[in-house]
Parts: structure tokens; sequence; C-alpha cells
């Protein structure tokens, strides 16, 4: 395996595609690498040449979770998202841009299985254990989300500005189809630069995990009050960050037999987080 030290962003960013991928943190590809998940003939390192740090509304894409949970400019919704994600030491080596592009935690994906998601002909969750898995999204594949950063930056209602364009958050993901199984719209040569993340009147998030720290979320909530609006998205309910239009949209959720329970948790996440936001929906 070849390893390629690019001078700028737009270097990076030729170099990546036909077997090569981007490394930078590697709290996410190198596991992935380990258990022949992911598969690589040259690892093209971008820590030098993405933008990191934090300066207003911009944040770099190479900042990392721990650098974003102490930075006072950065709102409330995202240093708790970021605060709440893993642990001590992979917050300081994971990078912002990296968190975004995380793979599913599946077990049936993690451990290999021909399913959907890898391009077979059906998810194993749906038959088999799958209570950490979807109450939304879940026609084709059952997976969920385990970014607690990515939910809180759709609710913030943040932007990603890439190598080749400029786009909501929101619009990095996708449901899986038929057609194209990926879960993410980034063209396999282009690297995330920067996110500008707008500033609310008040954003929260919450987080119900199976352990009281370092776990991956059952149910996340973010919730971002601006004048337009509140804006509110979840973590680990569906195969990509999922937006609700309002408290009453969790009425709407598919859940299979094991993760009818999520969607309760989710009812009295939400209920809360819209009452530390002082919504007149909570009154």
């Amino acid at each position: 395996m070849e390893l390629l030290r690019p001078s700028s962003a737009d270097e990076a960013a030729a170099a990546l595609g036909n077997g090569s991928r981007a490394l930078a943190g590697g709290t996410e590809l190198v596991p992935l690498l380990r258990d022949g998940l992911a598969h690589a003939e040259t690892l093209v390192h971008i820590a030098g040449v993405v933008p990191r740090g934090v300066d207003a509304n911009r944040i770099g894409a190479g900042t990392t979770l721990a650098e974003l949970e102490v930075d006072v400019q950065i709102p409330q919704a995202l240093r708790e998202a970021c605060t709440q994600a893993a642990s001590p030491q992979l917050r300081s080596m994971g990078t912002i841009g990296g968190n975004l592009l995380q793979a599913t935690r599946c077990w049936y994906w993690r451990l290999g299985f021909e399913c959907w998601l890898h391009g077979g002909e059906r998810c194993f969750a749906k038959d088999g254990a799958h209570r950490e898995h979807a109450i939304f999204g879940n026609d084709h594949c059952a997976s969920a989300h385990p970014s607690d950063p990515g939910a809180a930056l759709v609710a913030l209602n943040a932007t990603l500005r890439t190598t080749k364009r400029q786009f909501p958050v929101a619009e990095l993901y996708r449901l899986p189809t038929a057609e194209n199984r990926n879960v993410t719209t980034l063209a396999p040569d282009e690297l995330i630069l920067e996110l500008d993340v707008p500033s609310p009147e008040a954003s929260t998030y919450l987080k119900a995990m199976d352990r009281r720290k370092w776990a991956f979320p059952i149910v996340g909530v973010a919730v971002a009050r601006f004048a337009a609006g509140t804006r509110i998205a979840l973590a680990g309910v569906a195969p990509i960050p999922w937006t609700l239009e309002s408290a009453a949209a969790l009425d709407d959720a598919t859940p299979l037999p094991g993760t009818a329970y999520k969607v309760e948790i989710a009812r009295a996440l939400v209920r809360r987080a819209l009452g530390e936001l002082g919504d007149p929906a909570t009154r």
C-alpha cells in the first residue's frame, strides 16, 4: 500500500478514486481497512491540506471533535454532540469531516455478511437481531447512522464546502436504493473542506445510549431554534441522519419489532429538548 502526502487540497482530490482513499485522523478508515470492509491501494494523507480550526461560523473539516467540544464559538448542539461522541482519545484524533462519513455500526455489515448494503439481496437485520437499528427509512436497509455531530449539523442547517461544490449537510446523505447502495452523495474524488454553521437562537443535543459514556446513540436528538422556526434531527434512527418536521412526525416511524422502544425514547428526548429551548409546542 502506498502513502501519498499531497501539497494541496486540489492535489489530494486529484489523487483520490481508482483505489485511493483519503486518510486524516484514521479513527474510521484504519479499522475498516483492518477488517477488510474498506480497500485501498493508496492512502492520501490529507491532514496537512484540509483546513483546520474555527473562525466564527466557519469550521475546517480537519478540526478534531476535541477542539470543537470546547470552542465557545460553536453552537451548543454541536459542542454537546462532539462531547458525547466516542472516547477522549478518539475525539482528539477524529476530525469533523471524517465523522460525517462514518459507516454504519450494523453488526451484519461489520461482520461482512452479504447484506443489502453490501450489495446483497436482503437486510439480515430485519429478520435477525436488530435492537440498535432503524425506525425510519428502513425499506431496504435497517442500519442506523452513528454520527452525533452529523445530526447536530443537520439541525443547525449547516453548509458543506468541498473541492467541487457547496451544499447543505443534509444533502450529503441519501437513502440507499437498488441502483445505488451508497448513503452519501460525496464523489470518490471529492474532499470536504469546510463547514459553515449558522448561529441559532438556542440549540441542544440529547442522547440515549447503552452506556453512560463512549457509546453510539440508541437515539440522539438535535434541536435548533431559529427566528424562522425550529429544526429537529435525529441520530441512530435511520441509515442517515433523520430530519423531523415536528415532534408529531414520530407517528410516521416504521420500527421493526425490536426497535419500537426507540420511538418512545425519541418522543421523550424531543419533548425534553424542545422544553429546554422554550419551544411553544411544549407549553
